[in-house]
């Protein structure tokens, strides 16, 4: 049986000393697609971030805030996710003068969410969904064993968000995503992690719930 990617158990998490979930055990193994749910301040943001800090594997985030710098161009915030496989002198010549191979590998993934011709400009310059597509192409250019999802495509509309949610989850063998449209999850998961009142509520196969059960989630 192979080894849990994560592993979480009995623990209470919070941040700036408030505590948001109290007593969470879970794992998650390799080769699950996993949709956390749950109202707003329910937690969810907060057990990513347990489930980011505990991997001990490759893995890329795109984060509800995106995580870009509105000063550099839209090629430098997607060669972010790369940095750490470099050294500085590497990095830094690629600030100033990025080669063929670094142009073209942003180049592929930026033409996978779309933003063929925007790589020279500022994400200052982007609008909000155009800055989620930025964070987007950076974990898909990072790849790894997990990626980790806070609403990653929240600002696009239904049809484009749908399609880079499939391309990224087709892209990472596991997957835990922050999802806020319950039909959207049952689409994509094949695990459901439910918060409610600091504590995991749901946790079941997608395959054994429905949208009735998970909108208790809210109410």
């Amino acid at each position: 049986m192979p080894q849990p990617l994560v592993t979480l158990t009995g623990e209470s998490l919070g941040w700036g000393g408030q505590l948001a979930l109290h007593d969470v055990s879970l794992q998650i193994a390799p080769g699950e697609r996993i949709a956390i749910l749950g109202r707003s301040g329910a937690g969810k943001s907060t057990l990513l971030t347990a489930l980011h800090d505990r991997a001990q594997v490759r893995l890329a985030l795109v984060p509800q805030d995106h995580g870009l710098i509105g000063a550099l161009s839209v090629f430098h915030n997607v060669w972010m996710g790369v940095l750490d496989d470099h050294g500085t002198a590497r990095n830094l010549r690629t600030l100033i003068w990025p080669n063929a191979d670094e142009r073209g590998r942003v180049a592929q993934v930026l033409g996978v969410v779309g933003l063929d011709d925007l790589g020279r400009r500022p994400v200052s310059q982007l609008s909000g969904g155009q800055r989620q597509r930025v964070a987007l192409a950076r974990a898909l250019l990072r790849g790894g064993a997990l990626v980790l999802g806070d609403e990653p495509v929240t600002a696009l509309d239904p049809e484009q968000g749908a399609a880079l949610l499939d391309h990224l989850l087709g892209a990472f063998p596991t997957s835990v995503l922050v999802l806020h449209d319950v039909d959207q999850a049952l689409r994509v998961a094949t695990r459901i992690i439910g918060l409610r009142q600091g504590r995991v509520a749901v946790d079941a196969p997608a395959s054994d719930l429905s949208a009735d059960d998970l909108l208790q989630l809210y109410r």
